[in-house]
């Protein structure tokens, strides 16, 4: 019993050895060398050893990402922030409070529990800013109440919808409509994008059936056409790669230890946001068309 009792001393001691070290680099992080020594690993499992011990404190809590890229020796950091409600809490519990704090607009408690910074650029703080809408938004309610179709110009389309309701959640608007062009499905459009919003004659629209409340996670919004995204990385990114993008539509691992998560995508903005920040960790496959919006866009910003 003794030698057991001295064995979970050992391990404890060398996990806050682990974590002192990350803590004294919050910025430019530790690498796994240096962590393999200060735990006071050596050998061919060296990698693998660290690998379980950081396994365990994600699963207490502790945020600590991967920062090296891909090809590169790993590198670690450790995200600030208080980890006891993670570790009290249950997961549905902790994504309940994660949701509470996001609709009660509290940008102090996203690190405390945890939230990536895009939680904050999306549902909080500047992110979600009221912006006026003119007179579309009289259009749309017009619309509805009159069962009227609704044209549209969207993201540069032209778009016909039957409506189905109307909605205000993070300080922003949502039509929910119905478009003609792909019967029996309904999207969600940010009211202040629409242009040209003209109301058909009344009676006009087909009658929609009743949508639920839109999920807070912007990838999950339907803003967009779906589509099939793969990307791969090595093993030890997936942690950081599902932090940030949920959890994918399918997980394959490969010949080599990679991994490939393939995710459907509604919302392309949000998810070019979410690889920026994964950066070299990841790499994107069999996906031309999305690869192509990511360096257009990565070449708009640096004024190409």
């Amino acid at each position: 019993m003794a030698g057991g009792d001295a064995s979970k001393r050992a391990a404890m001691e060398r996990l806050v050895r682990v974590l002192g070290v990350l803590s004294a680099s919050p910025h430019q992080g530790v690498s796994g060398k240096e962590l393999q020594r200060v735990a006071g690993f050596d050998g061919d499992h060296a990698d693998d050893q660290l690998g379980r011990d950081l396994k365990h404190l994600r699963n207490h809590g502790w945020q600590i990402d991967n920062i090296g890229g891909t090809g590169s020796e790993g590198r670690y950091r450790l995200i600030a922030g208080d980890n006891r409600l993670r570790v009290s809490l249950t997961p549905r519990q902790q994504a309940a409070l994660q949701r509470a704090a996001l609709i009660a607009d509290r940008a102090d408690l996203v690190d405390k529990i945890g939230l990536p910074d895009s939680a904050r650029t999306v549902s909080t703080g500047v992110g979600v800013a009221a912006r006026p809408v003119g007179d579309a938004l009289a259009t749309i309610v017009r619309a509805i109440e009159q069962r009227a179709t609704l044209s549209f110009r969207y993201k540069g389309k032209e778009r016909l919808a039957h409506p189905a309701g109307l909605k205000h959640q993070n300080y922003t608007w949502y039509f929910t409509g119905e478009v003609d062009h792909r019967p029996g499905k309904v999207l969600n459009f940010v009211v202040d994008r629409m242009a040209e919003v003209v109301a058909g004659e009344t009676g006009s629209a087909r009658r929609v059936p009743t949508v639920e409340r839109l999920t807070l996670h912007p990838l999950r919004w339907e803003v967009d056409p779906p589509y099939d995204v793969t990307l791969r990385m090595a093993a030890d990114f997936v942690p950081d790669a599902i932090r940030w993008l949920q959890r994918p539509r399918s997980e394959r691992v490969l010949g080599d230890g990679t991994v490939e998560l393939t995710y459907t995508v509604t919302n392309r903005a949000a998810m070019r946001a979410r690889l920026y920040v994964l950066g070299t960790r990841v790499t994107v496959v069999d996906s031309d068309e999305f690869l192509t919006e990511v360096l257009a866009e990565l070449a708009e910003m640096a004024g190409e």
